[in-house]
């Protein structure tokens, strides 16, 4: 295929109650976008024909809506990437197997068309009742009310559905989220063989890094894709969970993401995110917290020596502590050695402040001062590490947060500064 051929993928995400489809819908919108790719009804109270109507209908629906982005992708000059909440199969769950081929004859429909040509790939996420049963609520989604068995029932019916699909992956709970998360995306990435090099092997880690500034010239980065991003937290009732609202765009067109931190569930950090109308987001913008400035960003997503960066530079209006502040980050299985060797060496790092509360954007946000602060968060504190001969894992104590040339002193607060090839630059 030629490199330069627009491409369009359309995939399902599927999977049981509680499976990740929320959230790794968001996850996989955004991670194509750095790549540059471009009131209800209670099932249950139905009789029989009515379930029956509805399923026809709500498939008809369906259908017409996906060739709506069908076309409009085909029509694109850019990369699209559609994601289906659900597709076409996923009725034939709900009702009997006659029903559904009276269902499909009266339509001249046919589930080779509809399931096996109609969509490229079919993700299976499997519910948290199967196999994280600990991390199964229905608190974060308001059409949700299934028992743990009823809900094993469904995820087993919605996987059924699809089964002779040729692409047709099953992401189980075998892995704590976040891992299944990122087997997720790179089960896509592998059927597209896109290279996203280490970033989405299951070992993979978040890694961020101080930039020094100035930056070099744009001509001298690997092809790239900037975002204008502003983040605002939300007003909390809890006071270990944090809750914040994302913008993100392109020239004028944006995406909304919510997203709510919780507390630590059996060594996990749980983070639901949601993606949002323009219209949910005004609305929840009313919420914002008042102790926290707004964060505005330029995130400029690149890739170099097969290893997947986003620069965030911080922009006006913000805290002094921000002035200047330029973060790297990029999720990476290597160890300290060999990833230094992948950084980018067109940029000046100065050190290493992976877990860094002091680089934590819900601390950077802060109006206080945080030696006088009650909000400051040390949950990401940096464990302390063994001391290595070379690479970026020396460590360095002190009570002195760096912060971009400028030092800011925290009171009853150990930092630890993991620094490049033995000196913070």
């Amino acid at each position: 295929m030629d490199p330069k051929e627009k491409r369009v993928y359309k995939i399902v995400l599927t999977g049981g109650p509680c499976g990740g489809k929320t959230t790794g819908q968001a996850r996989l919108s955004t991670f194509f976008e750095n790549l540059g790719w471009s009131g209800g009804i209670k099932f249950s109270d139905l009789t029989e024909e009515e379930a029956f109507k509805f399923q026809e209908n709500l498939l008809r629906t369906m259908l017409q809506i996906e060739n709506t982005f069908f076309e409009l992708a085909d029509s694109s000059t850019r990369n699209c990437l559609i994601i289906c909440d659900r597709g076409a199969m996923d009725a034939s769950a709900f009702i009997s197997k006659e029903k559904w081929e009276k269902m499909m004859s009266s339509n001249g429909w046919n589930s080779v068309e509809l399931r096996d040509n109609r969509y490229n790939q079919i993700i299976h996420m499997v519910t948290a009742a199967n196999g994280a049963e600990d991390f199964y609520t229905t608190e974060d989604h308001a059409c949700r009310s299934e028992g743990m068995e009823l809900a094993r029932e469904l995820d087993y019916k919605a996987a059924a559905a699809w089964v002779g699909h040729p692409y047709f992956d099953v992401v189980d709970n075998s892995t704590e989220f976040e891992k299944k998360i990122r087997r997720m995306i790179a089960s896509i990435c592998q059927k597209m063989c896109i290279d996203t090099g280490d970033r989405l092997l299951t070992n993979a880690r978040k890694r961020k890094f101080l930039v020094k500034a100035p930056l070099p010239d744009d001509s001298v980065f690997p092809p790239f894709q900037d975002f204008e991003v502003v983040h605002n937290y939300l007003i909390n009732s809890h006071p270990s969970m944090q809750a914040r609202l994302r913008k993100r765009g392109q020239k004028g067109h944006w995406s909304y993401t919510h997203t709510i931190r919780k507390p630590r569930l059996h060594g996990q950090i749980v983070e639901v995110k949601t993606q949002l109308t323009h219209r949910d987001y005004i609305n929840l913008l009313t919420q914002k917290d008042d102790a926290h400035f707004t964060i505005y960003k330029k995130r400029r997503c690149f890739l170099d020596n097969n290893q997947y960066f986003q620069l965030d530079i911080y922009k006006d209006p913000c805290h002094p502590r921000c002035v200047g502040l330029i973060l790297l980050e990029t999720y990476s299985a290597l160890e300290d050695g060999r990833l230094e060797e992948c950084l980018p060496k067109f940029l000046q790092l100065a050190c290493e402040v992976t877990g860094d509360p002091a680089y934590s954007m819900y601390n950077l946000s802060l109006r206080e001062e945080w030696s006088s602060s009650s909000k400051f968060c040390h949950a990401l504190k940096v464990p302390e590490m063994a001391e290595a001969t070379n690479g970026i894992t020396k460590l360095i104590s002190g009570t002195t947060l760096a912060n971009n040339g400028s030092n800011h002193s925290l009171q009853n607060h150990l930092s630890s500064k993991v620094t490049l090839n033995g000196k913070c630059k």
